[in-house]
């Protein structure tokens, strides 16, 4: 690979680090064709684009991108595939549904929203990350609560007062 093709290589990578607000690493060595395959229609169906890079390249791209990555690139060695993702926890959940077939891939790192998780341990952590919209349907539910609370009681009320007054008028 020339310098030139280094520096595209790179740059690509730099582009694709701002671009992305949850980034994986994993390490996929070990793995055979057809089950390297498998895990890549895997992320494909769950909209995870799956990418094997070099780790010095990475590494410039990491240095030259805004974004702080902390530690990420202390776990730059032997291979390491990087899977992009708009949900937080969407390769977590491919990593964890193709462990039950294979022992790999393993989680080397992620950055997720600016919060960053090293090693593989961090694996059941990740998968219970909720996603933005997630987040904000329980914050809506949370937030409709007491209102439909009030208007029930209110509801329920009214009709136990009118039978009150139905009552006392009858007699």
């Amino acid at each position: 690979m020339t310098r030139e093709e280094k520096q595209n290589v790179i740059q690509d990578l730099t582009t694709q680090l701002a671009d992305s607000s949850t980034i994986y690493l994993a390490d996929i060595s070990g793995l055979d064709a057809a089950t390297t395959s498998d895990l890549r229609r895997a992320c494909f169906k769950a909209n995870v684009r799956l990418a094997v890079v070099k780790n010095t390249l990475l590494a410039k791209a990491m240095e030259a991108s805004d974004k702080e990555f902390g530690e990420l690139p202390e776990v730059l060695k032997g291979n390491t595939s990087l899977m992009f993702s708009e949900v937080g926890n969407g390769p977590a959940k491919v990593i964890k549904t193709f462990r039950k077939k294979s022992e790999k891939p393993l989680l080397k790192g992620a950055f997720v929203e600016e919060a960053i998780y090293i090693g593989d341990e961090n694996l059941d952590t990740l998968v219970s990350i909720k996603s933005k919209e997630e987040m904000i349907g329980e914050i809506i539910g949370l937030l409709q609560s007491p209102a439909k609370n009030v208007i029930s009681g209110l509801k329920s009320g009214g009709g136990k007062l009118a039978g009150i007054i139905k009552t006392l008028s009858e007699r």
